[in-house]
Parts: C-alpha cells; sequence; structure tokens
C-alpha cells in the first residue's frame, strides 16, 4: 500500500529476490513523482540504491557532500563528514527524482504498479491470506495476499486498520513551524548551512546546482499569505548573514509552511500487516532522516519476507517491529536533539538559549561531539 519510497524500494527489493508485489496507490503517478518533499539522502541509502540497479543517476547527478556547517554568532563552523566519519558522505538528490527512477526501474522489470485508485481497505490481517479490495476505473478489485505492507504514509489506511487496543502511540508536536521554499536560484554554499540566531533557525539547502531549497523557523500559525517574498529573502539574508557571504537571491518557485512533529507507533505490525515509513513514525526534518528511515524499513521487511519464502523462517517477520523500532528511536534521539539545539523556543527562554549555544560550541569544538553528529548524520548501519 503506497507508492512512496518505502513502497517502491520494498517492492523492487522483493522483485530482486524473485517476489511477486503490487503495489496499490491512491494518487496519481504524476502527484507522486512532482510532489517536492525530502532530498538528502545517507551513505547507506545510497549504497542500497545502486545495489538495487537504480542509483544510476543518482551517481551522475546527485550532489556528493562530505560535510555541513553550522553558523551561530555571524560565523560557520564545518563538520567535516570525510574525516569523522572514515570517508562517508551523504547525497542531495530530490525525493520526487528518486521516486520517478524507482517507478521507471518498476515498469523496467513488468513490475505491478497500480495509481490513482479509490475506496482502499483492508481485511483479514490476522489470516494467513489479508485482502486489499479497492475500485479503479469503476471496476471492483479484491487482492489476496501473503503480506501486506502498509507504506501509505501518516495519513494512510494501513495503520487505523490495526485495533486501537493494539497500538501506542508516542507523540511530540514542537511549537514551531517550518516556512520552506524552492527558488530559481544557484546554492549560496557548497553543503548545507544549519543557522541559529536571534530571530529563529535558518537552513539552506539545495536540490540541484541551479536550485535552491532554503527554510525558515515561523509559528505554527503562520500564514503563508503573510510571506510575501521580499520577506522571505531579507529574513533569510537576516538568519544566514555572516561577515564575508551573501546569500543569492532569485525567483521563488514554490513555498509553504509545515509543522513539525516526532510520532512512532508501536508495534509496527499485526498479524500479516507490516508497517513502513511514515505510517509508522514521523521525524522532524532538522535531522534529513524521514526519507532514510523508510528505505531501512523497506530493507528490514524485503529480507525477513525473502527468509519466510527461501527457508520458511518466521523469525525475521516476527521480530521487524523491534528490530525496526531499535533504529527509529536513535533517529527520533538525534532528530529530536538536532532541533533542540538549532531551534529559538517561542517563549523566549533565556535558559534554553544559553544552553544552546553551549551546545553548539561543544559540539563545534570536541572531535567527540563532531563524531556523534557526523556518525549519525550521515546514516547508521543498515544492520
Amino acid at each position: 500500500m503506497g507508492a512512496g519510497p518505502a513502497g517502491l524500494v520494498l517492492s523492487h527489493l522483493l522483485y530482486l529476490h524473485g517476489i511477486e508485489s503490487i503495489v496499490v496507490e491512491s494518487r496519481s503517478r504524476e502527484y507522486v513523482e512532482e510532489r517536492v518533499r525530502a532530498g538528502v539522502l545517507e551513505q547507506g541509502t545510497v549504497d542500497l540504491l545502486a545495489q538495487m540497479g537504480v542509483g544510476e543517476r543518482i551517481k551522475k547527478e546527485g550532489l556528493v557532500h562530505y560535510g555541513i556547517e553550522l553558523r551561530f554568532g555571524g560565523r560557520g563552523h564545518r563538520i567535516d563528514f570525510q574525516d569523522l566519519t572514515r570517508g562517508k558522505g551523504i547525497t542531495i538528490y530530490a525525493q520526487q527524482e528518486l521516486l520517478k527512477d524507482l517507478n521507471n526501474a518498476r515498469m523496467a522489470t513488468g513490475g505491478s504498479v497500480c495509481f490513482e485508485v479509490e475506496d482502499v481497505s483492508i481485511h483479514e490481517i490476522d489470516s494467513s491470506r489479508p485482502k486489499i479490495r479497492y475500485r479503479k476505473d469503476g471496476a471492483s478489485f479484491e487482492l489476496d495476499c501473503d503480506f501486506i505492507a502498509g507504506c501509505d504514509g501518516f495519513h494512510g489506511i494501513c495503520r487505523p486498520s490495526i485495533p486501537a487496543a493494539v497500538l501506542t502511540e508516542f507523540e511530540r508536536v514542537y511549537p514551531f513551524a517550518w516556512l520552506g521554499i524552492l527558488a530559481d536560484a544557484p546554492p549560496s554554499s557548497k553543503e548545507l548551512v544549519y543557522s541559529y540566531h536571534e530571530r529563529g533557525f535558518a537552513l539552506l539547502s539545495m536540490r540541484t546546482a541551479q536550485t535552491s531549497r532554503l527554510y525558515l523557523q515561523c509559528k505554527v500559525d503562520d500564514e503563508i499569505e503573510l510571506w510575501d517574498d521580499e520577506r522571505i529573502w531579507k529574513e533569510l539574508q537576516t538568519r544566514l548573514a555572516t561577515d564575508e557571504w551573501k546569500l543569492t537571491e532569485g525567483r521563488i518557485l514554490q513555498k509553504g509552511v509545515t509543522g513539525m512533529r516526532s510520532f512512532v507507533v508501536e508495534p509496527m505490525q499485526c498479524g500479516r500487516l507490516f508497517l513502513a515509513g511514515d505510517s509508522a513514525h514521523i521525524v522532524p526534518p532538522t535531522g534529513a532522516k524521514g526519507l532514510n528511515l523508510a528505505v531501512a524499513d523497506a530493507w528490514r521487511l524485503a529480507s525477513a519476507i525473502e527468509n519466510f519464502y527461501a527457508q520458511g523462517r518466521r523469525d525475521l517477520l516476527d521480530g521487524y517491529s523491534n528490530a525496526c523500532l531499535r533504529r527509529v528511536w536513535r533517529v527520533q534521539r538525534f532528530s529530536w536533539w538536532m532541533t533542540s539545539m538549532l531551534h529559538r523556543s517561542p517563549d523566549g527562554n533565556s535558559f534554553d538559549q544559553r544552553r544552546q549555544v553551549a551546545e553548539l560550541e561543544y559540539v563545534t569544538s570536541s572531535r567527540a561531539a563532531a563524531e556523534s553528529l557526523a556518525e549519525n548524520y550521515v546514516g547508521l548501519p543498515l544492520e
């Protein structure tokens, strides 16, 4: 269920193991491939995609970075991933481009991806033959499955299909939001810049060598109409300013306000329904982990299903949730830490402000602290 990163990666991994799957998606292929989302791929994600045979365009067009900059007090401080993690890095490659690659790979290998379905429901997840029912072009369909993978996102139907008594939800809603823009402007830095400023957090990122992706901390209830282009650029210039650096401006192509939350549901499975990606967990975007966590879930579930068919083993399927959640909570911790270190509290708490500056000074002056940030940012091992 779902043709996002988790669903398409899982489907293609199963194909490589000789296992048939069908992907069911309520949106159109055009919508899925055009929606601007994440853009930072961990080293392990890039390596896995290459092993799957879908990394050729990433290698040609992706922007490989071996560090990020933490900027505060009007000065920048580089965290050197290559030195701190024995040569690892990250790759900037837009999620919608990755989804094009995955869809093309599924189509080229005869994969079945069914877009624009309606009235989707799942049934009998506690049986050995769970079912998916949906309508497409006015006709009704029913799929008899061995397993159902719920990769349909936070607002999908899979998680609500599990009895409420089975699940425990953990959530933190942050008291601020991000205003994000996509701009027709060459990036003003070779690497991502995370800026702590008295007016609030700012992030300089990119999608291509010609396109910038930038973010501003804003109020949760801010309306995008209040942020005209001139105000956005002025605020970015202020929060990212240093003595010998200038932000390159350009035409704003897209903009929007997104709330921030941390969310985890336990367990990530019930009967023969397995949750993966945003249907099971949401992380604040500060640590750039959402897409990568979804890919890790898909890899683990594919391995468990492959072992079930090849060797009759159920232990990896039975242990799927516990194995995933160990990684999920480590990633939640890192994403929360990055968020709490870099964002200004709306209540103007002076203690937290002093603590944040002290944390930033420590991270940028201690090799041990910088190594911990780098290790988490480039990505924990899949195993």
